[in-house]
């Protein structure tokens, strides 16, 4: 999808801009280290002067443009880079790698110094991997086709008789089970191509994703798709926030953190967002 594709995309409305650049939420809690412990020659990466970061197989639109995050281009792509630059990395410095999602957050030894597969930051994966500070703040919505079932569905309670799917190991998942609890089982894929694999074959009725990856499948992958809507957080809870997932007890995490709040506070965030992502003009709450 290019870059004219994109903007044409945010005009109707993609993702969180102003929330999604601004949230600090971090699994660090010590105070921001010094300037001159985050340079390149300093950091105790996986080969030294090199930067490993990995990223889906596929890696899909609108985080990784055409699956080929060398390229720079595509949200996460684009934060991973400058990221990168803050610690003192050049592009050349930076080699790319591939995970699933789940072997990611699993307990163990890493083949990569950052990933970036939209994680969200929760207290049970802290237990077993670190996470930079959020780089990017999300709701969950529901994906469907015209003439579905739940197409015209405006509330949550309007969902509990559907059957919906989400990706193994997400947030999608918990936020189906819980935050619609559907009267059927929710359908677990292993990822979001399967889920909606089954949903252009009508055998789910929906699927939850987040927002982002919501409008590129109705724009791009599912003919006639709609998002029904965007699920609101519970009274008390956050939105998800995507953070950089490295390691447990990586020595590359605070410094990671501080170069995502450098990146927030300077305004990098948000511009990059406003690129890849655009607005959430255009999805409604499902109340």
């Amino acid at each position: 999808m290019n870059r004219r594709i994109v903007a044409l995309l945010a005009a109707a409305g993609l993702a969180l801009t102003a929330c999604s650049s601004t949230s600090s939420t971090s699994s660090e809690a010590s105070a921001s280290p010094a300037a001159e412990a985050c340079t390149k020659d300093q950091l105790a990466t996986l080969e030294p002067g090199k930067l490993t970061i990995a990223t889906g197989e596929p890696a899909y639109e609108p985080w990784v443009k055409n699956d080929d995050p060398e390229s720079g281009e595509g949200f996460e792509a684009a934060v991973a880079y400058a990221a990168a630059e803050k610690l003192g990395f050049t592009k050349a410095d930076v080699q790319w790698v591939r995970t699933t999602f789940d072997s990611a957050i699993a307990p163990g030894a890493k083949t990569f110094d950052w990933n970036l597969q939209q994680f969200s930051i929760t207290p049970d994966r802290e237990k077993a991997v670190d996470f930079s500070s959020s780089y990017y703040d999300v709701n969950q919505a529901v994906v469907s086709y015209a003439g579905s079932p739940i197409a015209s569905a405006t509330s949550v309670a309007d969902l509990k008789s559907a059957k919906l799917g989400a990706a193994i190991g997400s947030t999608s998942l918990e936020a189906a089970q819980k935050a619609i609890a559907p009267d059927q089982d929710v359908a677990v894929f292993n990822d979001n191509a399967a889920a909606v694999t089954a949903l252009k074959n009508k055998q789910i009725d929906g699927i939850v994703v987040d927002l982002p990856t919501a409008f590129y499948l109705v724009a791009v992958e599912i003919d006639n798709g709609v998002i029904v809507g965007q699920l609101q957080p519970a009274e008390g809870e956050a939105t998800d926030h995507f953070g950089i997932l490295l390691g447990n007890d990586s020595p590359l995490t605070a410094c990671t953190t501080k170069a995502v709040d450098e990146l927030r506070a300077d305004g990098t965030l948000g511009q990059l967002a406003e690129t890849w992502l655009g607005t959430d003009a255009g999805a409604p709450t499902l109340k």
